[in-house]
Protein backbone atom coordinates (compact mmCIF):
# COMPACT_ATOMS: atom_id res chain seq x y z
CA UNK A 1 0.00 0.00 0.00
CA UNK A 2 2.97 2.21 0.46
CA UNK A 3 3.76 2.38 -2.99
CA UNK A 4 0.17 3.98 -3.37
CA UNK A 5 0.97 6.77 -1.84
CA UNK A 6 4.17 7.37 -4.06
CA UNK A 7 2.16 7.05 -6.90
CA UNK A 8 -0.62 9.26 -5.94
CA UNK A 9 2.39 11.77 -5.30
CA UNK A 10 3.62 11.56 -8.94
CA UNK A 11 0.40 11.89 -10.26
CA UNK A 12 -0.05 15.02 -8.76
CA UNK A 13 3.56 16.46 -9.35
CA UNK A 14 2.67 15.34 -13.01
CA UNK A 15 -0.20 18.14 -13.14
CA UNK A 16 -2.74 15.58 -11.75
CA UNK A 17 -5.16 16.53 -8.43
CA UNK A 18 -5.84 14.62 -5.60
CA UNK A 19 -9.95 12.97 -5.65
CA UNK A 20 -11.97 13.33 -2.91
CA UNK A 21 -11.16 9.55 -2.23
CA UNK A 22 -8.18 10.08 -2.34
CA UNK A 23 -7.90 12.39 0.49
CA UNK A 24 -9.94 9.98 2.29
CA UNK A 25 -7.42 7.02 1.82
CA UNK A 26 -5.03 8.98 3.23
CA UNK A 27 -6.52 10.09 6.51
CA UNK A 28 -7.83 7.04 7.13
CA UNK A 29 -4.65 4.99 5.89
CA UNK A 30 -3.22 2.95 8.71
CA UNK A 31 -0.70 3.62 11.13
CA UNK A 32 2.36 1.92 9.88
CA UNK A 33 1.74 3.46 6.99
CA UNK A 34 2.57 6.70 8.29
CA UNK A 35 6.12 7.53 7.37
CA UNK A 36 5.31 6.77 3.58
CA UNK A 37 2.23 8.89 3.77
CA UNK A 38 4.74 11.95 5.30
CA UNK A 39 7.31 10.84 2.55
CA UNK A 40 4.93 11.34 -0.33
CA UNK A 41 3.19 14.25 1.13
CA UNK A 42 6.74 15.60 1.62
CA UNK A 43 7.58 15.05 -1.84
CA UNK A 44 4.83 17.55 -2.64
CA UNK A 45 5.69 19.81 0.29
CA UNK A 46 9.63 20.30 -1.22
CA UNK A 47 8.69 20.84 -4.66
CA UNK A 48 6.93 24.00 -3.86
CA UNK A 49 8.52 25.46 -1.07
CA UNK A 50 12.00 23.57 -0.71
CA UNK A 51 13.20 23.41 2.91
CA UNK A 52 11.60 26.94 4.17
CA UNK A 53 9.00 27.30 6.64
CA UNK A 54 7.43 30.67 7.49
CA UNK A 55 6.99 31.99 10.35
CA UNK A 56 4.62 34.11 11.16
CA UNK A 57 3.17 35.69 14.62
CA UNK A 58 0.17 36.44 16.30
CA UNK A 59 -0.92 39.87 18.01
CA UNK A 60 -4.49 39.59 19.50
CA UNK A 61 -5.43 43.62 18.94
CA UNK A 62 -8.66 43.04 21.23
CA UNK A 63 -9.16 39.43 23.45
CA UNK A 64 -12.28 37.90 24.35
CA UNK A 65 -16.09 40.30 25.13
CA UNK A 66 -17.44 38.42 21.29
CA UNK A 67 -20.95 38.56 20.88
CA UNK A 68 -20.55 35.32 18.76
CA UNK A 69 -21.19 31.84 20.14
CA UNK A 70 -18.68 30.13 18.23
CA UNK A 71 -18.68 26.74 20.65
CA UNK A 72 -15.31 25.95 20.22
CA UNK A 73 -13.58 29.64 20.75
CA UNK A 74 -12.40 30.68 24.48
CA UNK A 75 -13.73 34.51 23.64
CA UNK A 76 -17.14 33.59 22.54
CA UNK A 77 -20.63 34.55 23.87
CA UNK A 78 -21.47 32.49 26.99
CA UNK A 79 -17.60 31.13 26.94
CA UNK A 80 -16.24 30.98 30.93
CA UNK A 81 -12.77 30.61 30.04
CA UNK A 82 -10.29 32.26 32.22
CA UNK A 83 -8.75 34.22 29.47
CA UNK A 84 -7.42 37.55 29.15
CA UNK A 85 -9.93 39.91 28.15
CA UNK A 86 -9.44 43.66 27.30
CA UNK A 87 -10.10 46.50 24.53
CA UNK A 88 -7.89 47.78 21.52
CA UNK A 89 -4.45 48.09 21.86
CA UNK A 90 -3.11 51.16 21.08
CA UNK A 91 -0.37 51.87 18.11
CA UNK A 92 2.45 51.73 20.35
CA UNK A 93 0.73 48.52 22.13
CA UNK A 94 0.83 46.79 18.63
CA UNK A 95 4.21 47.73 17.21
CA UNK A 96 5.76 46.26 20.32
CA UNK A 97 4.18 43.43 20.27
CA UNK A 98 4.74 43.03 16.53
CA UNK A 99 8.36 43.99 16.68
CA UNK A 100 8.85 41.86 19.30
CA UNK A 101 7.74 38.68 17.08
CA UNK A 102 9.73 40.00 13.80
CA UNK A 103 12.91 40.07 15.69
CA UNK A 104 12.55 37.20 17.54
CA UNK A 105 12.36 35.22 13.79
CA UNK A 106 8.59 36.02 12.03
CA UNK A 107 8.37 37.52 8.97
CA UNK A 108 4.63 37.90 8.98
CA UNK A 109 2.16 39.62 11.18
CA UNK A 110 -0.88 38.61 12.44
CA UNK A 111 -3.03 41.05 13.39
CA UNK A 112 -6.40 39.71 15.00
CA UNK A 113 -9.66 41.05 17.22
CA UNK A 114 -12.42 39.34 18.79
CA UNK A 115 -15.78 40.27 17.20
CA UNK A 116 -18.32 39.81 14.75
CA UNK A 117 -16.80 42.50 12.33
CA UNK A 118 -14.90 45.19 12.85
CA UNK A 119 -16.70 48.61 12.69
CA UNK A 120 -15.08 51.37 10.32
CA UNK A 121 -13.26 53.34 13.05
CA UNK A 122 -12.07 49.82 13.88
CA UNK A 123 -10.46 49.48 10.20
CA UNK A 124 -9.28 53.42 10.83
CA UNK A 125 -7.18 51.91 14.11
CA UNK A 126 -5.89 49.34 12.15
CA UNK A 127 -5.10 51.01 8.94
CA UNK A 128 -2.87 52.86 11.29
CA UNK A 129 -1.40 50.49 12.75
CA UNK A 130 -0.57 48.93 9.41
CA UNK A 131 1.11 51.72 8.36
CA UNK A 132 3.53 52.62 11.02
CA UNK A 133 4.48 48.77 11.20
CA UNK A 134 5.08 49.01 7.08
CA UNK A 135 7.02 52.07 8.03
CA UNK A 136 9.33 50.95 10.93
CA UNK A 137 10.13 47.02 9.45
CA UNK A 138 11.27 46.88 5.92
CA UNK A 139 9.44 43.51 4.03
CA UNK A 140 7.23 42.82 6.77
CA UNK A 141 3.99 41.47 6.09
CA UNK A 142 0.79 41.96 7.51
CA UNK A 143 -2.02 39.59 7.45
CA UNK A 144 -5.19 41.21 9.06
CA UNK A 145 -8.18 38.83 10.80
CA UNK A 146 -10.78 41.10 12.41
CA UNK A 147 -14.20 38.80 11.24
CA UNK A 148 -16.98 39.59 9.02
CA UNK A 149 -16.13 42.10 6.46
CA UNK A 150 -18.39 44.92 5.39
CA UNK A 151 -18.47 46.32 2.08
CA UNK A 152 -15.75 48.42 0.96
CA UNK A 153 -13.45 47.65 4.33
CA UNK A 154 -11.34 45.06 2.56
CA UNK A 155 -10.17 47.84 -0.19
CA UNK A 156 -9.25 49.91 3.03
CA UNK A 157 -7.14 47.51 4.23
CA UNK A 158 -5.98 46.79 1.07
CA UNK A 159 -4.53 50.29 0.33
CA UNK A 160 -2.92 50.81 3.88
CA UNK A 161 -0.71 48.12 2.95
CA UNK A 162 -2.08 44.76 4.31
CA UNK A 163 -1.27 41.73 2.57
CA UNK A 164 -3.75 39.09 3.64
CA UNK A 165 -6.89 38.72 5.63
CA UNK A 166 -7.49 35.82 7.59
CA UNK A 167 -11.12 34.49 7.72
CA UNK A 168 -11.62 30.75 8.41
CA UNK A 169 -14.33 28.35 7.28
CA UNK A 170 -13.20 26.20 10.18
CA UNK A 171 -15.32 23.24 9.45
CA UNK A 172 -17.09 21.59 6.87
CA UNK A 173 -20.31 23.43 5.36
CA UNK A 174 -22.25 20.09 6.45
CA UNK A 175 -20.76 20.51 10.19
CA UNK A 176 -20.77 24.17 10.50
CA UNK A 177 -24.52 24.49 12.30
CA UNK A 178 -23.05 22.38 14.98
CA UNK A 179 -20.39 24.83 16.19
CA UNK A 180 -21.47 28.41 15.81
CA UNK A 181 -25.24 29.58 15.57
CA UNK A 182 -24.82 32.91 15.15
CA UNK A 183 -23.36 33.32 11.88
CA UNK A 184 -23.67 31.29 8.77
CA UNK A 185 -20.91 29.66 6.39
CA UNK A 186 -22.15 31.55 3.85
CA UNK A 187 -20.85 34.39 5.74
CA UNK A 188 -17.96 33.73 6.49
CA UNK A 189 -17.36 32.77 2.54
CA UNK A 190 -18.60 35.59 1.88
CA UNK A 191 -16.25 37.44 3.44
CA UNK A 192 -13.19 35.54 2.03
CA UNK A 193 -14.69 36.67 -1.32
CA UNK A 194 -14.54 40.62 -0.38
CA UNK A 195 -10.96 40.10 0.76
CA UNK A 196 -10.15 38.40 -2.79
CA UNK A 197 -12.00 40.80 -4.85
CA UNK A 198 -9.45 43.67 -2.97
CA UNK A 199 -6.49 41.62 -3.82
CA UNK A 200 -5.64 41.13 -0.30
CA UNK A 201 -4.14 37.26 -0.25
CA UNK A 202 -7.12 34.74 1.02
CA UNK A 203 -6.01 33.45 4.08
CA UNK A 204 -8.61 30.57 5.53
CA UNK A 205 -8.18 27.18 7.15
CA UNK A 206 -10.03 24.66 9.61
CA UNK A 207 -10.30 23.37 13.24
CA UNK A 208 -10.16 19.36 13.43
CA UNK A 209 -11.07 17.52 16.63
CA UNK A 210 -14.57 19.42 16.39
CA UNK A 211 -16.76 15.74 15.94
CA UNK A 212 -16.57 16.40 12.46
CA UNK A 213 -16.40 12.91 10.31
CA UNK A 214 -13.70 12.13 7.95
CA UNK A 215 -15.56 12.67 4.99
CA UNK A 216 -16.76 16.31 6.70
CA UNK A 217 -13.26 17.03 6.98
CA UNK A 218 -12.32 16.18 3.35
CA UNK A 219 -15.17 18.15 2.32
CA UNK A 220 -13.95 21.11 4.51
CA UNK A 221 -10.08 20.75 2.91
CA UNK A 222 -11.68 20.64 -1.01
CA UNK A 223 -13.71 23.76 -0.25
CA UNK A 224 -10.91 25.67 0.66
CA UNK A 225 -9.57 24.61 -2.41
CA UNK A 226 -12.13 26.06 -4.59
CA UNK A 227 -11.93 28.85 -2.19
CA UNK A 228 -8.39 29.44 -3.67
CA UNK A 229 -7.29 29.97 0.06
CA UNK A 230 -3.40 31.01 -0.61
CA UNK A 231 -2.88 29.90 3.23
CA UNK A 232 -4.56 26.87 5.31
CA UNK A 233 -3.99 27.47 8.89
CA UNK A 234 -4.96 24.14 9.88
CA UNK A 235 -6.06 24.29 13.77
CA UNK A 236 -6.06 21.47 16.23
CA UNK A 237 -9.01 21.49 18.69
CA UNK A 238 -7.77 23.43 22.00
CA UNK A 239 -10.72 21.89 24.54
CA UNK A 240 -11.13 25.16 27.19
CA UNK A 241 -12.47 25.03 30.22
CA UNK A 242 -15.66 27.27 30.60
CA UNK A 243 -16.87 26.05 26.54
CA UNK A 244 -19.31 23.60 25.16
CA UNK A 245 -16.14 21.41 23.84
CA UNK A 246 -14.68 21.31 27.49
CA UNK A 247 -12.83 17.79 27.73
CA UNK A 248 -13.19 16.87 23.97
CA UNK A 249 -9.61 15.14 23.40
CA UNK A 250 -10.47 13.71 19.56
CA UNK A 251 -7.08 13.97 18.40
CA UNK A 252 -3.57 11.90 18.37
CA UNK A 253 -0.20 12.81 16.98
CA UNK A 254 -0.80 10.62 14.35
CA UNK A 255 -3.70 11.28 13.29
CA UNK A 256 -2.78 15.32 13.43
CA UNK A 257 -0.04 14.40 10.75
CA UNK A 258 -2.48 12.44 8.47
CA UNK A 259 -4.79 15.40 8.84
CA UNK A 260 -1.66 17.99 7.68
CA UNK A 261 -0.88 15.44 5.13
CA UNK A 262 -4.14 14.89 3.59
CA UNK A 263 -4.69 18.96 3.03
CA UNK A 264 -0.82 18.51 1.68
CA UNK A 265 -2.57 16.11 -0.72
CA UNK A 266 -5.32 18.41 -1.81
CA UNK A 267 -3.55 21.56 -1.98
CA UNK A 268 -0.04 20.45 -3.24
CA UNK A 269 1.16 24.54 -3.87
CA UNK A 270 -0.72 25.97 -1.12
CA UNK A 271 1.06 27.24 2.39
CA UNK A 272 -0.37 24.73 5.24
CA UNK A 273 0.41 26.28 8.65
CA UNK A 274 0.03 24.21 11.78
CA UNK A 275 -1.43 26.70 13.77
CA UNK A 276 -2.89 26.53 17.38
CA UNK A 277 -3.31 23.36 19.47
CA UNK A 278 0.64 22.47 17.76
CA UNK A 279 2.49 21.61 21.16
CA UNK A 280 -0.94 19.91 22.39
CA UNK A 281 -2.11 17.36 19.92
CA UNK A 282 1.24 16.98 18.05
CA UNK A 283 3.61 16.99 20.63
CA UNK A 284 6.83 14.89 19.80
CA UNK A 285 5.80 14.96 16.09
CA UNK A 286 5.60 18.29 15.77
CA UNK A 287 9.12 18.23 13.58
CA UNK A 288 7.76 15.44 11.86
CA UNK A 289 4.57 17.41 10.69
CA UNK A 290 6.79 20.12 9.26
CA UNK A 291 7.71 17.83 6.48
CA UNK A 292 4.50 17.67 5.53
CA UNK A 293 3.18 21.27 6.74
CA UNK A 294 5.53 24.39 5.39
CA UNK A 295 4.35 26.92 7.63
CA UNK A 296 3.63 27.89 11.67
CA UNK A 297 3.59 30.44 14.68
CA UNK A 298 5.93 31.40 16.58
CA UNK A 299 5.79 31.41 20.65
CA UNK A 300 2.23 31.96 21.87
CA UNK A 301 -1.47 32.02 20.18
CA UNK A 302 -4.69 34.60 21.19
CA UNK A 303 -5.41 33.19 24.12
CA UNK A 304 -3.20 30.31 25.12
CA UNK A 305 0.46 30.01 24.81
CA UNK A 306 2.58 27.98 22.96
CA UNK A 307 6.12 26.26 23.60
CA UNK A 308 8.98 28.88 24.23
CA UNK A 309 10.19 30.53 21.02
CA UNK A 310 13.66 29.18 21.55
CA UNK A 311 12.44 25.19 21.30
CA UNK A 312 10.62 26.81 18.08
CA UNK A 313 13.84 27.72 16.29
CA UNK A 314 16.06 25.09 17.51
CA UNK A 315 13.53 22.89 16.12
CA UNK A 316 13.46 24.29 12.56
CA UNK A 317 17.55 24.77 12.56
CA UNK A 318 17.58 20.96 13.32
CA UNK A 319 15.54 19.38 11.39
CA UNK A 320 17.33 21.57 8.43
CA UNK A 321 14.97 23.64 7.68
CA UNK A 322 15.26 27.76 6.83
CA UNK A 323 12.96 30.65 7.70
CA UNK A 324 11.57 31.61 4.29
CA UNK A 325 12.93 35.24 3.53
CA UNK A 326 15.93 35.01 5.74
CA UNK A 327 19.41 34.21 5.65
CA UNK A 328 20.66 31.38 7.64
CA UNK A 329 23.38 33.69 9.19
CA UNK A 330 20.53 36.23 10.08
CA UNK A 331 18.46 32.86 11.27
CA UNK A 332 21.96 31.33 13.33
CA UNK A 333 22.20 35.27 14.88
CA UNK A 334 18.59 34.80 16.25
CA UNK A 335 18.58 31.97 18.01
CA UNK A 336 22.08 32.72 19.54
CA UNK A 337 19.84 36.28 20.57
CA UNK A 338 17.23 33.89 21.97
CA UNK A 339 20.10 31.19 23.70
CA UNK A 340 21.73 34.48 25.39
CA UNK A 341 18.49 35.97 26.73
CA UNK A 342 17.54 32.49 27.84
CA UNK A 343 20.75 31.84 29.95
CA UNK A 344 20.39 35.54 31.90
CA UNK A 345 16.48 34.87 32.44
CA UNK A 346 18.06 31.37 33.71
CA UNK A 347 20.37 33.38 35.99
CA UNK A 348 17.47 36.36 37.35
CA UNK A 349 15.18 34.04 38.63
CA UNK A 350 16.93 34.17 42.15
CA UNK A 351 17.95 37.55 42.98
CA UNK A 352 21.32 38.57 40.77
CA UNK A 353 23.29 40.66 43.31
CA UNK A 354 22.36 43.59 41.18
CA UNK A 355 20.86 45.65 44.26
CA UNK A 356 17.74 47.11 42.41
CA UNK A 357 17.56 44.27 39.65
CA UNK A 358 18.35 44.19 36.20
CA UNK A 359 15.53 46.74 34.80
CA UNK A 360 12.69 46.54 32.50
CA UNK A 361 15.13 45.20 29.81
CA UNK A 362 15.50 41.88 31.51
CA UNK A 363 12.30 40.34 32.29
CA UNK A 364 13.85 37.78 34.23
CA UNK A 365 13.22 38.87 37.67
CA UNK A 366 9.67 39.83 37.36
CA UNK A 367 8.46 36.61 35.71
CA UNK A 368 9.56 33.00 34.39
CA UNK A 369 6.87 32.28 32.19
CA UNK A 370 8.61 31.93 28.98
CA UNK A 371 10.92 29.18 29.88
CA UNK A 372 7.73 27.75 32.28
CA UNK A 373 5.75 27.42 29.08
CA UNK A 374 6.99 24.78 27.16
CA UNK A 375 6.50 22.55 30.55
CA UNK A 376 2.72 23.86 30.42
CA UNK A 377 2.06 22.26 27.21
CA UNK A 378 3.73 18.46 27.57
CA UNK A 379 1.43 15.96 28.09
CA UNK A 380 -2.06 15.45 25.93
CA UNK A 381 -4.93 15.61 28.89
CA UNK A 382 -4.60 19.00 30.16
CA UNK A 383 -6.42 22.17 30.05
CA UNK A 384 -4.88 24.83 27.68
CA UNK A 385 -2.17 27.74 29.36
CA UNK A 386 -3.73 30.54 29.27
CA UNK A 387 -1.39 33.32 27.91
CA UNK A 388 -0.65 35.41 31.02
CA UNK A 389 2.05 37.59 28.50
CA UNK A 390 2.80 39.10 25.73
CA UNK A 391 -0.22 41.33 24.20
CA UNK A 392 -2.67 43.09 26.99
CA UNK A 393 -0.36 42.26 30.03
CA UNK A 394 2.86 43.92 31.12
CA UNK A 395 5.01 40.43 30.68
CA UNK A 396 7.28 40.55 27.83
CA UNK A 397 6.16 38.49 25.12
CA UNK A 398 7.22 34.62 24.40
CA UNK A 399 8.93 35.91 20.87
Amino acid sequence: MSTAYDDLATRILDGGAATPEDALAVLQSPDNDLMAVVAAAGRLRREHFGNTVKVNYLVNLKSGLCPENCNYCSQALGSQAPILKYSWLSKEDTLAQAGAGLRGGATRVCMVSSGRGPSDRDIDKVVEMTEALKDEYDGVEVCACLGLLKDGQAERLKAAGVDAYNHNINTAESNHDNIVQTHTYDDRVDTIGKAKSAGLSPCSGLIAGLGETDEQLVEALFALKALESDSIPVNFLMPFDGTPYENTWELSPIRCVKILATARIVCPDKEIRIAGGREMHLRSMQATALHVANSIFLGDYLTSEGQDALTDLEMLRDNGFVILGMEQAAFEEIIAAHQDAKAHRVGAVTPCGSGGGCGDGCGGCATDATDQSTEAVEGSEHNPSIRRRGAGTEVPANA
